[in-house]
């Protein structure tokens, strides 16, 4: 028995210290700010003093400290004194894009504010059309230049106007959404756009899609293409088309690829075309972005050959992590978060909208259930279990709606998953703002429908340099394409390996720096356009089959180069639409003129021949003619024949078109 009391003992002697320890960390010192009138050195007797200023200081103090505190006198207040991060580099904008303008984080990071868009460049987007109209997902988008915004429709693919998806959508507003005090902001913003729609409903089309874009592209006036597409495998037609915009001086880019590999994606793997990278906010390239080789081989034995060449690389990165745009009308999610009543976070929504107010409750890593949440809003830690469960015990417990913060620096994107049987609105926070969110007494937090929406990808980063570039080129509206391209290299913030590496390619681009760097070149000896800028005219047209000789006309191909002003249409037959149908008289070939006016009464013109013939053979023309005396010319004569213009054959073989004026002079053998 006295051993047994001696065992009994040293137990509970070893339990006491097991429930002290536990009983420290519980209540381990926290540091707090101490506010004081009076008796400055008194409070700060026996502390190890932080921080101070003027009436105040900041110490660490356990619940005993602060109770010895809060006791002595010339106490006047004591607050916690939250943990601050480093933020990302770049930021967007606090605030909702659907009730203002909000920045996104790449427009700061390209140096897309420090330049002004001037007249003259127009970008096409090769992508799934743009949300004009009620298309596939959504409605339409109201954060554009539409007068400046033209587009191809395609008998496969639809309306350029009607989205196939939000992809395209997306892309547009990064390159250039207005700047009207609503939504977000393009690199370039408000610049002339050309949309044409190659995705079909299964979301892909084909490389002969793209070489029949470009050469839409380029007849619709446009400088530069945007490309936030690709796949295996390269195509000698789809190349040559864009050597031929090139070569004509047109500026291509095409996104890497999302596969996180050295692979090369096609269309960006052409020398003729930029490939663009993509990096997060804090300038580190993102994880999925290809990183090909700037080094090509092919070939076997003898004929193996290597090429080293930029094109074959990237060559630039941009911002392409969480990149806020456009998307179709209520496509996007709406989040905003507000504490205290007045202050409002950075957050981030999950897939349950609703709205909520209320008091918070601290629900630590929301592990389990607790009834002291009901009727509140839960903050919650990232960490240990699945947003979904912190959700779900969160809502379990009474709770009304949740906050889970990081527990990593920056914003926390999160899913509830699948399946999800949760119902009450949830939202990401950071890590930097955890601390303050859970010493707030009341948040109010609302997830809905947002014609705005993050998405991912060198997708994102693409439309970025494409802003870029039509922002830079249109400060230097002298320089050609291959020193615009150049000077967006050689301008590039340098990341990773120094010089040009397979990830940054030459870097991040910068817009402020590729002008200057131009600028100093001297190539913009050519001065933008000033004043009032004269509109480009431009049609196309296809005749009836069931009625040959009446013609459709679309002049949807012009456009004013002054940001969008209205323009009126004109056509040399009686039409003033952009559209027109003509039936013309006789078989023949005539000339169609359309002219178009600015608002300012500046115009341009297009000319095109139009051939037409309904087929029925005129049985009524005489011909006879006249061999001369050398025997190498005939003389010709004719009566009878319908139409400007005849064709002419000699012994069965074309041999040319002239004028219906009843007589002409040829030679033959």
């Amino acid at each position: 028995m006295k051993g047994s009391q001696g065992l009994l003992k040293s137990a509970s002697t070893t339990l006491i210290l097991i429930m002290g320890l536990i009983g420290a960390q519980a209540n381990a010192a926290e540091r707090y700010i101490v506010q004081y009138d009076s008796n400055e050195q008194g409070l700060k007797k026996g502390l190890a003093v932080k921080a101070q200023g003027k009436g105040w200081f900041a110490a660490e103090l356990d619940d005993r400290g602060k109770s010895a505190i809060m006791a002595k006198a010339g106490f006047k207040s004591l607050e916690v004194d939250p943990k601050r991060y480093p933020m990302a580099i770049y930021n967007d904008s606090v605030g909702s894009p659907d009730i203002e303008q909000v920045t996104p984080y790449g427009y700061y990071q390209s140096q897309a504010d420090q330049l002004t868009l001037q007249a003259g460049q127009k970008v096409c987007v090769i992508d799934s059309g743009i949300a004009g109209s009620t298309g596939e997902t959504g409605g339409e988008n109201l954060d554009f230049n539409w007068p400046a915004i033209t587009g191809d429709d395609d008998p496969g693919t639809g309306s350029w106007d009607a989205d196939g998806g939000p992809h395209g959508t997306h892309v547009a507003g990064t390159i250039g959404a207005a700047d009207n005090n609503i939504g977000v902001i393009g690199m370039a913003p408000g610049v002339p756009m050309h949309i044409i729609k190659v995705f079909n409903d299964a979301g892909w089309g084909y490389s002969s899609d793209l070489a029949q874009a470009a050469n839409l592209c380029a007849a619709a006036g446009a400088t530069i293409i945007n490309m936030s597409l690709g796949g295996g495998g390269a195509n000698s037609t789809e190349e040559n088309a864009f050597i031929s915009f090139t070569e004509n001086g047109g500026l291509v880019l095409a996104a890497a690829g999302n596969d996180g590999n050295s692979a090369r994606s096609y269309p960006a793997g052409y020398k003729s075309v930029m490939m663009v990278g993509a990096v997060d906010a804090d300038n580190t390239v993102a994880s999925f972005s290809q990183f090909p080789s700037n080094t090509r081989t092919v070939g076997r034995g003898r004929n193996r050959t290597t090429e080293t060449h930029d094109g074959y690389g990237v060559e630039v990165t941009a911002g392409g992590v969480n990149t806020l745009s456009t998307v179709p009308s209520d496509v996007g999610s709406s989040t905003s978060l507000v504490v205290n009543d007045t202050t409002p976070y950075a957050a981030s929504g999950m897939e349950n909208q609703g709205s909520a107010s209320g008091a918070t409750y601290a629900f630590g890593l929301g592990l389990t259930t607790d009834t002291g949440a009901s009727g509140k809003i839960c903050v919650i830690s990232r960490g240990d279990i699945s947003f979904h469960d912190k959700v779900l015990n969160c809502e379990d417990s009474g709770g009304i709606g949740a906050i889970i913060y990081n527990n990593e620096a920056g914003m926390l994107y999160g899913t509830l998953g699948s399946p999800n049987n949760t119902s009450i609105p949830a939202v990401g926070a950071t890590l930097e703002d955890g601390a303050a969110l859970v010493a707030s007494s009341t948040a109010s937090i609302s997830v809905g429908a947002s014609d705005y929406d993050y998405f991912s990808g060198t997708s994102m980063a693409t439309p970025t340099v494409a802003g870029v570039a039509a922002l830079v080129w249109s400060n230097h509206y002298g320089c050609t394409t291959a020193q615009v391209r150049a000077a967006l290299k050689a301008s590039a913030e340098d990341r990773g390996a120094t010089g040009r590496d397979d990830y940054y390619g030459y870097g991040i681009v910068k817009a402020k720096e590729a002008s200057d760097h131009l600028a100093a070149l001297g190539c913009g000896s050519t001065p933008p356009p000033t004043g009032n800028n004269p509109p480009t005219a431009s049609f196309s047209y296809s005749c009836r089959i069931d009625d040959p000789l009446t013609c459709d006309f679309d002049a949807s191909g012009s456009f004013d180069n002054d940001l969008g002003d209205s323009i009126s249409y004109s056509w040399s037959f009686g039409g003033s639409g952009e559209t027109a149908s003509n039936t013309f008289a006789e078989n023949g070939s005539y000339p169609v003129t359309l002219t178009v006016t600015d608002n300012e009464g500046a115009t341009a013109t297009s000319t095109q021949t139009v051939t037409v013939n309904d087929g029925v053979v005129n049985d009524n023309i005489t011909l006879s003619g006249t061999r001369a005396s050398t025997l190498r010319s005939i003389d010709l004569t004719w009566g009878g024949a319908n139409g400007a213009n005849v064709d002419v054959y000699v012994n069965g073989s074309f041999n040319n078109t002239t004028a219906n004026d009843d007589e002409a002079t040829y030679s033959v053998n």
